[in-house]
């Protein structure tokens, strides 16, 4: 949830002294070759300490406070469910607790050298822990229960105490998938087949080994017959056993360096929540997140035990262009052009993308095992790859007489490299004038779940909407605010305008937010306030601080260096912006924004900067008030708001029965209850969305493109919160709009024809 801005050519003074930097220090001779190098690990730190203490906008001192912070921090991301550590390991580091702080500063490794080995010895001791247990069967007929609140729980004492727990965690995990299949047996014997069947929903804790059972035989053999409980409890724990073999080949695959860097984020998170450090690999997939393009081939791949499976051809890629790779071929050897193959079976997968990956131009050669069994090398062309879901896209719909247009920003996204690459400022600019073109009466921008990124996009996208003046303030520390301003006096839409925002729009998304509802331009509808996040970062690269070019990629900072505030002088920081119009969120009760991360910046505020309201919104007022009456009598949302409270109370529940008829019991209640939720999904308002013309003709040819687009346009026509974003839109309107009702009736006969 950043906002990323390119700010290092024009406000470069903040940084000057971090780039001096590299005139005179660090002269380390680091083989690239070793990734366990400790004079890299110790330059790594000591480069970041200063980067960071020179550039942050307030950085913290680093004292024993800061160092418990490490501490706490560290230890929870290594072993967040206590499946590892004894509380004898937990002592052992606790010497360490209030002396990270002179270790960062002395650049000593001991902590993490100490910490590393201990958890590489203990996984090894978990791997034979998960074996036996799942070598012999279950006995779901004896009462115990598992508590999955994992903080409030100690560790365990000795390895006989830890084994135990792993093995009501992994009885837990497969008394969940057992009693699905058990279910989904008994529903098929008596001729029910229910494919959204969620029995498990809203049960198990994110951190469980969850067993997938979607591509797994469910309660049938082979020969259509019942399985008995014994088969079903067997194949339930091969299964849990596949995947957990799975989950332990991934953390086998992860490098010291990779552990390393988890200890250097657990030492740069004190500074702030959103100041990180990029490994070479994480900085390039954050690249390409902030561009939503990369060069390879355009296919997402996954691990499968030690093999690499394509999952999925990107629309628009040569290898989705070229119709011989499809998803479900496994991956067998991989080619530079006319250089010989190089087997890549058993390989990490994030050296496999690399293999693949490359200059657009250049060939690559795979040789794959086809779906059919057959085996072929494809020589494929690399290229730009465009990731469609990162761009905004736009949908129009007709009611009431009137023509609606809805625009999807996923995130703030910009091309740092290529200033005439896409961006979002020019997309969604492009956006508008096309529905302009189809006559829209009112246009709906969604920057739902929008984590925000270049701020410079977000005052062109502002700009839009308003004639000229500032959109954003951003401050530095120790320097005079600086107003960033929309100067282009032509508006390229003037009429009704509603933004749709929730608690995870962030950062980019909320000065927009913010921007539109202090001039009054349109109205905020969505979660009670969103995210919450007030601070800019720059991304350095690293390297440029390195004399010699032999020291291996050391990746990139990301730092917070200004805090950003409303047109109006308020920050965003921690309070977000607060929605004219709040609708129930079935989560609103969970706490999710900056205002409940550690160590996040504090609120604060500065003097206004001077711009004009938007005068041409005679019906603002009355549309808000006439949306919350609506909000508050309609049935729907008073049924959300109902889902939401359970969820909460939900989530506080960690103790699970293991006994099967205990816990069969608990289902049943479970399933009860959403039964009674289950009309918030099935919501229908039955409208028909559209693509415009120009991407409508593109469906025709692409079908990928074809079956997200319709996957959207069900979703928007099933969405009650866009629902009241268009009934906003009615009453923005100069001329009242003559509403049609559709009879109950006639809404309970759509529901059984659809």
């Amino acid at each position: 949830m950043d906002t990323i801005i390119n700010f290092m050519k024009r406000n470069y003074r903040i940084l000057i002294a971090v780039v001096l930097l590299s005139v005179t220090l660090f002269a380390f001779k680091i083989n690239s070759d070793r990734s366990d190098d400790p004079e890299k690990d110790k330059m790594l730190l000591e480069l970041l300490t200063f980067v960071i203490e020179k550039g942050h906008y307030d950085p913290a001192k680093i004292d024993d406070t800061f160092s418990k912070g490490i501490y706490k921090d560290y230890i929870e991301a290594l072993d967040p469910s206590k499946r590892f550590f004894l509380q004898s390991d937990i002592d052992e580091f606790s010497k360490y607790e209030t002396l990270l702080d002179d270790q960062l500063l002395n650049k000593e490794l001991t902590f993490f050298n100490l910490t590393y080995n201990r958890l590489m010895k203990r996984m090894l001791e978990g791997k034979g822990f998960y074996k036996d247990i799942l070598n012999t069967p279950f006995d779901y007929s004896i009462d115990e229960t598992f508590n999955t609140d994992y903080e409030k729980a100690p560790y365990a004492k000795n390895a006989s105490e830890l084994k135990e727990r792993w093995r009501k965690q992994i009885k837990l995990s497969t008394l969940s998938s057992l009693t699905d299949r058990l279910k989904i047996q008994e529903n098929k014997e008596k001729g029910i087949v229910d494919k959204d069947d969620k029995s498990t929903l809203e049960v198990l804790n994110p951190n469980e080994f969850i067993e997938n059972t979607s591509n797994v035989e469910k309660g049938k053999a082979k020969d259509d017959k019942p399985k008995t409980f014994e088969e079903l409890e067997k194949i339930t724990r091969e299964s849990s056993l596949k995947s957990l073999d799975e989950y332990f080949g991934f953390m086998e695959d992860l490098t010291r360096d990779e552990w390393f860097s988890v200890y250097v984020n657990s030492i740069t998170a004190r500074f702030d929540p959103h100041t990180n450090y990029f490994p070479p690999e994480e900085k390039e997939r954050f690249d390409v997140s902030i561009s939503g393009k990369f060069e390879g081939i355009g296919a997402r791949l996954q691990k499968k035990n030690d093999f690499t499976e394509i999952t999925e051809l990107i629309s628009g890629g040569p290898a989705w262009r070229g119709k011989l790779l499809e998803a479900g071929d496994v991956i067998m050897k991989v080619a530079q052009g006319n250089k010989e193959p190089v087997d890549i079976v058993g390989m990490r997968l994030d050296d496999v993308v690399k293999k693949i990956k490359g200059a657009k131009g250049s060939e690559v050669r795979l040789t794959v095992k086809k779906v059919d069994g057959s085996i072929k090398t494809i020589s494929i062309i690399r290229d730009i790859v465009e990731i469609e879901e990162t761009y905004a896209k736009s949908s129009v719909v007709e009611r009431n007489g009137l023509k609606y247009g809805v625009i999807y920003l996923p995130k703030f996204y910009i091309d740092f490299e290529n200033k005439d690459g896409r961006d979002a400022g020019k997309d969604v600019a492009a956006e508008v004038e096309s529905l302009k073109k189809e006559g829209v009466n009112g246009i709906v921008l969604d920057v739902r779940d929008d984590g925000g990124g270049s701020l410079s996009t977000v005052v062109d996208i502002a700009g839009l909407f308003i004639e000229q003046g500032p959109i954003v303030q951003v401050k530095s520390a120790g320097r005079q605010k600086e107003v960033l301003y929309d100067r282009d006096k032509k508006i390229e839409w003037d009429g009704p305008l509603v933004i749709m925002v929730n608690s995870f729009s962030a950062s980019a998304s909320e000065i927009l937010a913010a921007a539109i509802q202090d001039y009054k331009r349109g109205i905020i509808i969505g979660s009670k306030q969103t995210y919450g996040k007030g601070t800019v970062q720059n991304v350095i690269d690293l390297n440029q601080f390195v004399r010699s070019s032999d020291k291996g990629d050391l990746g990139a900072l990301k730092t917070t260096t200004q805090k950003f505030y409303r047109i109006n002088g308020g920050s965003t920081q921690l309070e977000g912006v607060s929605s004219d119009v709040v609708m129930p969120d079935r989560y609103a009760y969970l706490k999710m924004g900056e205002r409940d991360v550690d160590n996040a910046m504090p609120w604060d505020k500065i003097d206004p900067a001077q711009y004009t309201v938007w005068t041409n919104n005679a019906k603002f007022s009355k549309a808000i008030a006439d949306s919350k009456n609506r909000i508050a009598k309609n049935q729907q949302f008073k049924l959300i708001e109902e889902n939401a409270k359970w969820i909460d109370e939900r989530s506080k529940e960690n103790d699970y029965s293991l006994k099967l008829e205990e816990f069969k019991k608990n289902q049943r209640a479970i399933e009860e209850t959403n039964k009674k939720f289950k009309s918030i999904v099935d919501y229908d308002y039955h409208l028909k969305f559209a693509s415009l013309p120009q991407e409508a003709e593109a469906m025709k040819t692409d079908t990928s493109l074809k079956e997200k687009r319709e996957r959207w346009h069900e979703s928007l026509s099933k969405d009650i919160y866009v629902e009241e974003a268009l009934n906003v839109l009615d009453d923005l309107q100069s001329k009242a709009v003559v509403k049609k009702s559709v009879p109950v009736a006639m809404k309970k006969q759509k529901l059984v024809k659809s």
